[in-house]
């Protein structure tokens, strides 16, 4: 019978999936992502690699498996962020920024950006699988209320400028991929063009 690393099995799990996000941050620090393999990660986390088939099928299942678990504490952030009904809408929104770019610094969240992972995440999100997803309703709420307010401007489609704006917020996160060192600059930029897109522009020409 395999060692249990915990006091319960459901302690034990937790310790599994942290052993597997760690050695799955380490080999993403040393190779690329097709080159790393389910034996790889076994390895590294120090499972059987029989027993990580217990966790998920395959590379992309398990990866999917990581993000989403790695990913709740950010949602749960922007969730608590949002609730704060009493707050002004662009400061909850700032709040919101900040919290998801630092929460996509990890290595294994960059797995949700990368093209050809097999991955979900890929594409808009939409999915409920993706972490992504529920941010996006929480910026949706926040900029709704912005609006009733009369903070933001009365964007029309705020589901469909929620989703062209958290492209910036994607693109945001990969550049803070490729260079950790450019956070602040990225988080500011990030910022000033989502909050720009919202806010009330005086004397702008419309129509052309």
């Amino acid at each position: 019978m395999p060692r249990i690393r915990g006091a319960s099995i459901e302690e034990h799990h937790e310790v599994v999936w942290a052993d597997l996000a760690a050695a799955t941050r380490q080999l993403l620090l040393e190779r690329d992502y097709d080159s790393i393999t389910m034996g790889h990660i076994a390895a590294r986390a120090g499972v059987a690699r029989n027993t990580l088939y217990n966790y998920a099928g395959d590379k992309s299942a398990l990866v999917l498996a990581l993000t989403q678990r790695l990913a709740r504490p950010a949602v749960e952030r922007v969730a608590a962020i949002a609730a704060r009904s009493a707050d002004p809408a662009a400061d909850r929104l700032r709040e919101i920024i900040v919290a998801v770019l630092d929460a996509f610094t990890d290595q294994v969240l960059q797995l949700m950006f990368r093209p050809g992972s097999g991955l979900p995440f890929v594409e808009p999100p939409k999915s409920s699988d993706n972490p992504f997803h529920a941010i996006v309703v929480e910026v949706e709420n926040v900029v709704r209320a912005g609006i009733e307010r009369g903070e933001f401007r009365d964007v029309g489609d705020v589901r469909l400028t929620v989703e062209l704006l958290s492209g910036v917020m994607r693109s945001g996160a990969e550049r803070i991929g490729r260079d950790p060192a450019a956070f602040t600059a990225t988080e500011r930029a990030t910022r000033e063009i989502i909050l720009a897109s919202l806010t009330h522009h005086p004397g702008r020409i419309t129509g052309s």
